[in-house]
């Protein structure tokens, strides 16, 4: 029978507490925490990468149209005075369409995001914009990694910690 440490911790609070750390490696490449901790957090992230190198092919390229405001050479939307029904007059921003080629997942990739995303929070950079973490783990981690058999995660040994002298770890990706 798999048993799973329980980490002095709740189910939700120890859930929410793996779910930040392995989304903390895998944004940051290592953390620092307990040795008991960095064993679990290495699972599932070992899992999730050996399933971003499994789907990270699995995408077709279609062309999708574009609707775009109109830019000026200072980076300003372009404008042009316009008369309503009524009589008033009032600016509307010019719309140009162009196609783009952009990234349609397969089913199964599709599926394996929906699993990523199941074991990781949603992250914000500096600028307060969205973080891909699902997107990362395809376009960087896997084929980075795409050669390798298992093994994507290092625990090291750091000596306990002052305080409480819990084993402390450094979990990093190799």
């Amino acid at each position: 029978m798999a048993k799973n440490r329980k980490l002095g911790r709740t189910t939700d609070h120890r859930l929410a507490m793996l779910k930040c750390q392995t989304t903390d490696l895998l944004l940051h490449g290592k953390i620092v925490t307990t040795e008991a901790r960095a064993k679990e957090v290495k699972a599932i992230a070992d899992s999730m990468i050996s399933l971003a190198i499994k789907e990270k092919d699995n995408f077709d390229m279609v062309d999708v149209k574009v609707v775009k405001a109109k830019l000026d050479g200072n980076g300003n939307k372009v404008t042009e005075l316009v008369k309503s029904k009524n009589g008033n007059e009032f600016l509307k921003v010019v719309k140009a369409e162009t196609t783009e080629k952009r990234q349609k997942d397969q089913p199964s990739r599709l599926n394996a995001r929906r699993k990523m995303m199941k074991n990781l929070n949603k992250v914000k950079d500096a600028d307060g914009k969205n973080i891909d973490i699902p997107g990362k783990l395809f376009n960087e981690i896997a084929p980075k990694y795409g050669e390798r058999k298992g093994g994507y995660t290092r625990i090291v040994k750091a000596g306990p910690r002052k305080g409480d002298a819990a084993e402390v770890a450094i979990l990093e990706l190799v």
